[in-house]
């Protein structure tokens, strides 16, 4: 049998490098005050060695965990994950949180805890007991829940908002939903479309309104009719629904702005099972642009969301929280953008007439 590799630890370096523990400690945890020549000289032997910090021994160095904790709808991402329809949001989640964790030395727990349950207080501070994060991050619904909040904040545990504007806690991010929607529904007016119907989101969700807000604000812009609106709550099913209820009018949409992809699909079934082609009957953009718009028939143009950048944002503000720096002025916004494909009908072309 082989003989087996020791480890290479912390005093490996220090004996290498001939700085003291302390300051290699210092410089592996990235702290301040440390000259550049005690710093070099350490990663230097860092490289050379091979030497990976566990987290258990930063732990032990400070009080610094080293460890972000991310939470997300347990409901709802249970429900995707089990219908396997193609949604990435945790994906992305995980990928600007973890590759942004990386950089730093930090690791990312992913979390899912329900909004509506009664034990809320129970969990969270579980997780938090056992894991003592440097920082938390909350999507939506959970970034506008004031027990949720309330408790981070009682615990002075930094942490950050994501897609929420309520006061309280010192980080928000959003991803300009209420410019997005503008953006889409401009879009659809400069295609010469005069009737666009919008289904929102529900109204637990911030950001289901700012997205609404968008579109009426675009609307009024150009002196249409805001009477083509109805609302889901992100699933396929209410989807359905609202899209029979648009399309059913006495003078329907000629376009339809879903406020998710899940919304947007189920409407293009229901323009399908009357007998309506996309786009030449009903043009239709979708939000969040997950990997099954790209697939369907034809291809849904949709508002990117960048959760992944906004997630490793997210991250980043609260190690620099965490360090006393100072941050930019919230809430910071990571603006997405319109990705065009087949599904929008230009009715300004000569042959083509809107209703």
């Amino acid at each position: 049998m082989g003989r087996r590799r020791q480890s290479v630890t912390i005093k490996h370096v220090e004996a290498d490098s001939g700085v003291s523990l302390q300051t290699v400690s210092r410089v592996i945890n990235d702290e301040p005050n440390v000259r550049p020549e005690m710093k070099r000289r350490v990663q230097a032997s860092i490289d050379k060695l091979g030497y990976v910090p566990s987290i258990a021994a930063q732990r032990m160095s400070g009080s610094k965990s080293y460890l972000i904790l991310a939470l997300n709808d347990r409901e709802r991402t249970i429900e995707a994950w089990k219908a396997r329809e193609g949604s990435d949001w945790v994906d992305q989640m995980l990928l600007g949180g973890m590759l942004k964790c990386a950089e730093y030395g930090y690791r990312l727990i992913f979390e899912l805890v329900d909004t509506h349950a009664d034990n809320i207080e129970r969990e969270l501070n579980a997780a938090i007991a056992a894991l003592q994060p440097d920082g938390v991050i909350l999507t939506p619904p959970h970034s506008d829940n004031a027990l949720i909040t309330g408790l981070l904040e009682k615990r002075r545990i930094a942490f950050a908002r994501i897609g929420s504007r309520a006061e309280g806690g010192a980080i928000s991010l959003t991803m300009g939903d209420s410019r997005m929607a503008g953006v889409a529904t401009r879009h659809l007016v400069a295609k010469g479309h005069r009737r666009i119907g919008f289904i929102a989101g529900p109204r637990e969700y911030a950001v289901s309104d700012r997205r609404k807000t968008g579109w009426l604000e675009a609307m009024a812009e150009a002196g249409l009719d805001t009477d083509l609106c109805e609302r889901g709550d992100f699933s396929y099913a209410s989807g359905e629904e609202a899209a029979h209820r648009l399309l059913s009018q006495a003078s329907p949409p000629t376009a339809i702005i879903a406020s998710n992809d899940q919304m947007a699909l189920a409407t293009m079934a229901v323009a399908r099972s009357m007998e309506l082609t996309v786009p030449q009957d009903l043009s239709l953009v979708s939000f969040d642009n997950s990997p099954v718009v790209r697939f369907v028939q034809p291809p849904l143009t949709a508002i990117d969301q960048p959760v992944a950048d906004t997630v490793g944002a997210a991250v980043e503000l609260l190690i620099l929280s965490n360090r006393g720096e100072d941050l930019p002025p919230m809430p910071v916004v990571i603006e997405g953008s319109l990705i065009e494909r087949d599904s929008v009908a230009d009715l300004t072309q000569a042959g083509s007439s809107g209703v």
